[in-house]
């Protein structure tokens, strides 16, 4: 059974006339890494937003292995199906309380807490003395990497990110999207991202979808991408965007 689907989803503006997202209809199967591309204004993170009702529908379903995201307790569906921002906060605390937080909410031991914080942090490659720092004392691509673990130390079943890579060093973005899609081919996790870094993008994902004026104008196996052609019209479709707007 595919994890998510859409049926003839539409999303629109606070009042009611702008549609951000018109009639899209796709499914996610279990172990997808899919990159989400379009030019900017396209609907990439009202899609991603809808996926764990940090916005809702005006028409159509999204469903969550079988069931209306609708009918699903919104605490439960977003400790499956979780999204990180591109500006991520630690709420006030410090690293090692922040990436311990969800594990508390959820009631499980100081041992077990420790344990998991040990664990993840060596998967994702954060320093042990950024445990005591906080969001002052971090950059922006250290807070999203901080992010990133906090979300993935409570296992959801769907990763949504939106521009998990426009922060980090080429080698860091390479490393978290290499992570990513082993535990995507093993079946422990589904990924969809937002990215504008083809080329990082490319080496990764096994499926594309791409967005254009709240459109799904392409839903492509990433193997039969022409990513240079993909970058050109990328190129074309933003320099109309701001032909229009001058």
């Amino acid at each position: 059974m595919e994890i998510l689907a859409f049926e003839q989803v539409t999303m629109r503006a606070p009042g009611g006339i702008l549609e951000i997202l018109k009639n899209l209809s796709f499914v996610v199967q279990p172990g997808d890494f899919i990159a989400l591309v379009g030019p900017s204004g396209a609907g990439k993170t009202s899609l991603l937003r809808l996926m764990n009702r940090l916005s809702d529908v005006s028409s159509g379903t999204i469903r969550f292995q079988g069931q209306d995201v609708q009918h699903i307790p919104v605490v439960n569906l977003r400790r499956q199906v979780a999204l990180v921002n591109q500006e991520s906060r630690l709420l006030g605390m410090n690293v090692r309380e922040t990436l311990g937080y969800p594990l508390r909410l959820q009631g499980r031991s100081p041992k077990a807490i420790t344990e998991a914080i040990a664990q993840w942090a060596e998967q994702l490659n954060i320093p042990s003395d950024w445990m005591d720092r906080t969001s002052v004392n971090l950059s922006l691509g250290q807070r999203q990497r901080v992010a990133i673990a906090r979300t993935l130390i409570s296992e959801p079943k769907v990763l949504l990110l939106d521009e998990p890579t426009s922060s980090q060093d080429v080698g860091y973005s390479e490393f978290l999207l290499t992570r990513l899609a082993a535990w995507a081919a093993q079946g422990e996790l589904t990924v969809m991202m937002s990215n504008h870094q083809l080329d990082l993008a490319a080496r990764h994902v096994n499926r594309l979808l791409y967005l254009e004026n709240g459109r799904l104008v392409a839903d492509t196996p990433a193997s039969q991408v022409d990513w240079a052609q993909l970058r050109q019209t990328l190129v074309t479709a933003e320099q109309a965007s701001e032909a229009e707007w001058a």
